[in-house]
C-alpha cells in the first residue's frame, strides 16, 4: 500500500490561509475527507498528487516529493473531479480512455486491448464509439474514473465524486470504489459512502480537527455544522 505523508504543510493564497499545520501519514486503503464548503478539503486532496504544492511544508507520496517531482507522482496518483466534463477531451468513449495512454509507450493493439479491458470493467463496453456529451452524468463520471484507472495509478483520489449524480448513479460509483484495489481518498459530503472505510479525516478552518474511525469522526463533523 502506498504511504502519503504531510510534514507541517500550510497552504496560502495570497493573504488567505487555506490550510496550517497539516502533518499527516496515510496508508489505509480507504480514507475520506469532511468538512464544510471552503473548509481545505479540496486543496488538501489535490496536494495529493500535486495538483497544488504547498507553501509551507511538504507532501511526500511513496517518498517522492510532490513540489519536485510532481509528474512522478501523477503517474501514481489518479485525480478525479466533482464533474467529469473537467475530465473528458475525446468525442468518443473509447477514444477518451485511449487519450490516457498516449505517453504509455505502448503499441497500438497493446493499447486497444487496455482499452477494451476497463470500458469492459466499468460497465461502458456496449459505449466504446458512442459520443462522449451523450452519456448520462452516472456514465460520464465510470468514464472520467475509467480514464484514470487505465493507467493503472497506485493511488486514486476522488474530490466529491457523487456530488452532481443521483441516488442511482451516486450507488454505482460507491460500489466501484469498493471493487478498486488502489489506495483510495474520497472528499465527500455523501457520509454514508464512508461507513466501510477504514479512517475519516475533518477539515475544519484548514486543519485536521478529527482523524479516527467513520464512525467517530462523523459524529465530530456534525456536532461542527449542527
Amino acid at each position: 500500500m502506498s504511504e502519503i505523508v504531510f510534514e507541517n504543510v500550510g497552504h496560502s493564497f495570497g493573504e488567505r490561509t487555506v490550510l496550517q499545520q497539516i502533518n499527516l501519514r496515510l496508508s489505509e486503503q480507504r480514507i475520506g475527507i469532511v468538512g464544510a464548503n471552503g473548509s481545505g478539503k479540496s486543496t488538501l486532496a489535490r496536494m495529493i498528487n500535486g495538483l497544488v504544492v504547498p507553501t509551507e511544508g511538504h507532501v511526500h507520496v511513496n517518498g517522492l516529493d510532490t513540489a519536485k517531482k510532481g509528474r512522478d507522482v501523477r503517474k501514481q496518483v489518479g485525480f478525479v473531479f466533482t464533474d467529469p466534463n473537467h475530465q473528458i477531451v475525446m468525442p468518443t468513449v473509447a477514444e477518451d480512455i485511449e487519450f490516457s495512454l498516449r505517453r504509455s509507450g505502448l503499441g497500438k493493439a497493446e493499447r486497444a486491448a487496455k482499452v477494451a479491458s476497463v470500458l469492459e470493467r466499468y460497465g461502458l463496453a456496449g459505449h466504446a464509439d458512442h459520443p462522449t456529451h451523450q452519456l448520462s452524468g452516472g456514465q460520464k463520471q465510470l468514464l472520467a474514473l475509467a480514464a484514470i484507472m487505465v493507467t493503472e495509478p497506485n493511488v486514486l483520489v476522488a474530490d466529491e465524486p457523487t456530488t452532481l449524480l443521483d441516488l442511482r448513479n451516486s450507488r454505482l460509483i460507491s460500489s466501484v470504489f469498493e471493487s478498486l484495489d488502489q489506495q483510495l481518498i474520497v472528499v465527500t459530503h455523501q457520509l454514508d459512502l464512508l461507513e466501510s472505510f477504514e479512517r475519516v479525516l475533518v477539515v475544519d478552518q484548514g486543519r485536521v480537527v478529527a482523524d479516527g474511525s467513520p464512525a467517530d469522526s462523523i459524529d465530530h463533523y456534525r456536532s461542527l455544522v449542527s
